[in-house]
């Protein structure tokens, strides 16, 4: 049988590229300009490789009941690993799933295919105007998970956003997404403060060497008008290869600081990670 072969392709976003594991038959790694963007295994899709992909699986996992099927909006796409996970532990779940990069979305459809009955409908489209045309109250879990090259569109940083988040979202729905950012924080703070305007409840899961700010790395922010299972989360996260802490109530508001809202009209885009930092040999 002939070897799998990486994949070179133009897209909307820069320059994609599909490597296969050498260590896992038909498991594959999406680049775009370098910068990876997901890890699919086609045999196995609740492998997770990328550390921050199993701190949202984790928050996917103490959503509702355990196992029992969720509605799921994605705002992004890359390769589709949360869709088929949630497919995978969840059967039944209904997914919508938009991504803006067409030319992505035909490269995982060709290579790397979405099984049959998945539950799971992608579109073409900005993560933003497709919330804003969701029906409200329509979905258990809400992930954010866009980057435009290696940086969270401004778009998708505002309290406007935040509350298109919160519309679509069922009573006791969660919010998820996947941040970058190092110290002094000036994306981050703003963010969790920007959440806390709409709802209750925030936690934040990340490496302690990121929140101290020794490193840039991703984050996850959680946020809900219902309370969060931090518990739950911190032994899972603890459990993790790289251990992640979960913060919430006093000690993150004091991480939080004085940070202001973010508007629309004010918002920026999240930093420009280090050379390196998320770069691939």
């Amino acid at each position: 049988m002939n070897e799998p072969i990486p994949v070179l392709r133009a897209v909307d976003g820069g320059t994609a590229k599909l490597m296969p594991d050498v260590d896992r038959d038909r498991a594959w790694l999406l680049t775009v300009d370098g910068a990876p963007q997901s890890y699919v295994d086609l045999d196995e899709p609740t492998h997770l490789e990328f550390e921050y992909a199993r701190r949202l699986a984790h928050v996917v996992d103490r959503v509702g009941d355990e196992g029992a099927p969720l509605d799921v909006v994605h705002l992004g796409g890359g390769a589709l690993t949360l869709p088929r996970y949630i497919a995978a532990t969840r059967p039944g779940s209904r997914q919508h799933v938009a991504e803006a990069d067409l030319g992505l979305l035909a490269l995982v459809e060709e290579h790397l295919p979405l099984p049959e009955g998945a539950g799971i409908t992608v579109h073409g489209a900005d993560a933003r105007q497709w919330l804003e045309a969701a029906p409200t109250g329509s979905a258990d879990l809400v992930i954010g998970d866009v980057f435009g090259g290696s940086r969270v569109p401004a778009h998708l940083t505002s309290v406007e956003y935040a509350r298109e988040v919160e519309r679509v979202l069922r009573q006791g729905g969660c919010y998820a997404a996947n941040l970058a950012d190092g110290a002094p924080f000036a994306f981050l703070r703003p963010q969790l403060t920007t959440f806390a305007a709409v709802f209750e409840e925030i936690a934040l899961i990340a490496e302690p060497a990121v929140l101290r700010g020794r490193r840039f790395g991703n984050v996850v922010l959680v946020a809900s008008h219902a309370p969060v299972d931090t518990a739950g989360l911190a032994r899972r996260t603890a459990a993790d290869a790289f251990p992640a802490r979960v913060e919430h109530g006093a000690a993150l508001a004091r991480f939080t600081g004085d940070a202001a809202v973010v508007r629309d009209v004010d918002a920026v885009a999240s930093p420009e990670p280090p050379g390196g930092a998320f770069g691939i040999g």
